[in-house]
């Protein structure tokens, strides 16, 4: 399904409202990245490992469960050896203390802010997971799959015409996103806003919503930013700062993707072919597919593969002796 999903050798630049009439249905070549295999198993790997790296450090006191002068009772007294609470006058007295088992003891093995908490990722094996997961923007069956609503969208990939970065207002962006028929998927963003479950929404992290599209441009300091930046659920991103969080959040493949021309055509360059190394990444190589075709019933019974293969053996001899 990937390979007839991003067979296309031109994909169309959807021409927006403006757009000198030259520019209008112009096409791109379709670049190697967008056919390249897509391996869900190294995108959640890698997912999973760079995500870590975000993670804030967090440990108990040092001194919690310890806050207390308790000793132990000794023997003779009928009751466990475990320290226990002086005093008098209050429950508390005579409560067992520091244990893990305890009632207000300390926790076992307390956690300590020096755990390993990054980890490291191959770099091959990170730009791998990134192709993948452009290539999946490519086929549609794992775009909606993933929740997005492109049942509008005239092409996948969407390729968007330049004019489009120099869009600053946010009342255009969205005049924009609904000409390409993108506006359904930001609007089911805006439309999931709610309060997080938990005790996420005491900590900074009140509200969560579905993800929206990803914008990608390829200009430096764009205008397009300040446009695009307060719609929900839509994202942002350079094309040269591509990141697997962006392009397959939760590890999940299929983010809908919006590229402007001058992005989709830097994709050559960044990433390379199966046969040219790319230009930014030092000797970085697209990975190839084991299989060209993965339909082993069309292999096996195409006429190359027929035509060779020995017909079936029927020279068995027949029992006929009768007992």
């Amino acid at each position: 399904m990937v390979a007839s999903a991003a067979a296309r050798p031109l994909v169309t630049v959807q021409g927006l409202d403006g757009d000198m009439s030259t520019d209008q249905s112009t096409t791109v070549t379709l670049p190697d990245v967008m056919t390249a295999p897509v391996r869900p198993d190294i995108v959640n790997f890698v997912h999973a490992q760079i995500s870590n790296n975000s993670r804030q450090p967090y440990a108990v006191s040092k001194k919690a469960g310890h806050q207390t002068s308790a000793e132990s009772w000794g023997t003779g007294r009928a009751v466990s050896r475990i320290p226990r609470v002086p005093g008098g006058g209050t429950h508390r007295a005579g409560q067992a203390a520091f244990g893990n088992m305890c009632r207000g003891g300390r926790m076992f093995a307390p956690t300590k802010i020096w755990r390993r908490w990054h980890r490291r990722v191959n770099v091959n094996m990170k730009r791998h997971a990134i192709v993948s997961a452009i290539a999946a923007t490519a086929v549609p069956a794992l775009v909606m799959a993933r929740g997005h609503k492109i049942e509008n969208v005239p092409e996948m990939p969407l390729v968007v015409s330049d004019s489009a970065e120099a869009v600053e207002k946010t009342s255009a962006a969205i005049k924009v996103l609904k000409q390409i028929g993108a506006y359904d998927d930001a609007e089911k963003a805006k439309n999931s806003i709610g309060i997080r479950p938990g005790k996420g929404k005491m900590r900074n992290r009140r509200y969560i919503s579905r993800k929206g599209p990803l914008v990608v441009f390829g200009t430096e300091g764009a205008k397009i930013v300040k446009a695009f930046r307060n719609l929900p659920g839509v994202e942002l991103c350079h094309v040269e700062r591509l990141n697997l969080l962006k392009l397959a959040p939760g590890g999940h493949l299929g983010r809908f993707v919006i590229w402007t021309k001058s992005a989709f055509e830097k994709l050559e360059s960044i990433y390379g072919s199966f046969e040219k190394p790319s230009e930014k990444k030092k000797g970085y190589v697209l990975p190839r597919a084991k299989m060209v075709n993965a339909d082993l019933a069309r292999i096996i019974n195409s006429d190359e593969v027929q035509s060779v293969v020995n017909p079936i053996k029927d020279d068995r001899k027949k029992d006929v002796s009768v007992g």
